[in-house]
């Protein structure tokens, strides 16, 4: 076990607990987690009583139980998921109240299974928690993603280490990137939120009208939706609630407009979805949609997953992250897009988020299709970014100015 193992576990969750979702007094607070994560589970649900919550809940996944359904289950089954968690997850969020999602799937947990079967579960699970999915959109309510080291991922991430020192070493990389290792983390996620809005503050007085995109592989513009606005780690519930849904976030990202896509991305980095990896894959966009794409390794699990729906083959989201950001400078590939998404620029496959529309949150989905939103029942981040990555801006009077160059800020000293 490492040094202070039990002393950086309760930071962790003290973190989550204060800065993730802020929790307030008398908030509920559910907690979605893998089987193997107790001892983080217990820690955050004892901060979070002693911080005020009424009732801490959790539903645990068990990814074996996943794999099993897919090895034995009946085929005609796999258009059904269960409701538990979809409405557990609704309700919170309808009441204001708090949600964790723990992360730690094995990403090689249905490696060589039928596309066609991993296309009908993950569509049937979208459909379900399509109504929280709007909630989260609209900033309804608290919530964060954070981590769990299980063996299945730490494995993938150290392949060569010892069975007993691998998950010390997923543990090190997570208490590193999400600053545990600070004399006081919390103080120091205060200080990194207030960098990451000088950015964001500085993108939304430039109000740029397009991105494009240069590096080995990539050629690709992006225009920005009218009125769009910029994002960074903390954002806002109408109730005044300010919360950091990632753990780690090193991001700013905004809304691009769905039709306005045009060019060749290729990825820097592999997608975990759905428990496969899909590896060295490109897509090509022609207004707004992608026309063509290819793959080494998951290519049917990507074509798949673009034909989920009319919306599945544009994008929601862009994404700026330094090169220089912690996850980079980590040298780890993490297989776990939480932690990968914030190591390089990403954009996002599937639905936008409309508050990161000016007066969004209010709109119907036609009205927010209307001014450039992407409605669909996925939302796919992948990374493209690198240190080759160049990255230029067009303003409103058709100038252009350099925004990254070698996978930097251009404007930042």
């Amino acid at each position: 076990m490492l040094p202070n193992f039990e002393a950086n576990l309760q930071k962790y969750a003290e973190l989550i607990v204060k800065v993730g979702l802020n929790l307030q007094p008398k908030q509920r607070l559910l907690i979605y987690a893998p089987l193997p994560s107790g001892l983080l589970v217990h820690q955050v649900a004892a901060c979070a009583y002693q911080n005020g919550a009424r009732l801490v809940d959790v539903l645990y996944y068990d990814d074996q139980l996943l794999l099993t359904r897919f090895q034995f289950g009946p085929r005609e089954s796999f258009d059904e998921v269960s409701p538990w968690r979809a409405r557990a997850s609704f309700e919170h969020a309808q009441q204001g109240d708090a949600v964790l999602s723990i992360a730690g799937q094995d990403p090689d947990l249905l490696k060589g299974h039928d596309p066609e079967l991993i296309r009908r579960y993950t569509l049937a699970l979208n459909k379900m928690m399509r109504p929280y999915a709007d909630e989260v959109g609209r900033d309804s309510h608290s919530w964060v993603i954070a981590s769990y080291p299980t063996d299945a991922w730490a494995a993938k991430v150290f392949p060569t280490a010892s069975a007993e020192q691998r998950q010390d070493r997923l543990w090190e990389a997570i208490f590193k990137t999400c600053r545990i290792d600070q004399p006081d983390p919390v103080a120091a996620w205060q200080t990194h939120l207030q960098r990451l809005s000088t950015w964001r503050d500085y993108l939304n007085d430039k109000n740029y009208t397009a991105l494009h995109y240069q590096a080995p592989g990539t050629d690709l513009s992006i225009g920005l939706a009218d009125d769009h606005h910029w994002n960074s780690g903390a954002t806002q519930t109408p109730t005044g609630i300010r919360f950091t849904a990632n753990l780690p976030t090193e991001e700013v990202f905004t809304l691009p407009h769905k039709d306005r896509i045009d060019g060749t991305v290729r990825a820097s980095k592999p997608l975990s979805y759905a428990g496969t990896l899909i590896e060295d894959f490109s897509l090509t966009f022609k207004a707004g949609h992608v026309v063509d794409l290819h793959a080494a390794q998951g290519e049917a699990v990507l074509r798949n997953l673009i034909a989920t729906d009319a919306g599945a083959s544009s994008l929601g989201e862009v994404a700026l992250v330094p090169h220089s950001s912690p996850i980079s400078q980590s040298g780890l590939l993490f297989f776990n897009t939480l932690f990968d998404e914030n190591a390089a620029c990403h954009i996002a496959l599937g639905r936008g988020f409309p508050f990161c529309l000016r007066g969004g949150a209010e709109l119907s989905d036609e009205e927010f299709a209307a001014r450039g939103g992407n409605n669909s029942l996925i939302h796919i981040d992948f990374m493209i970014g690198s240190d080759q990555m160049n990255i230029g801006a067009l303003t409103a009077d058709g100038r252009r100015e350099p925004l990254m160059r070698s996978g930097e800020w251009a404007f930042a000293s």
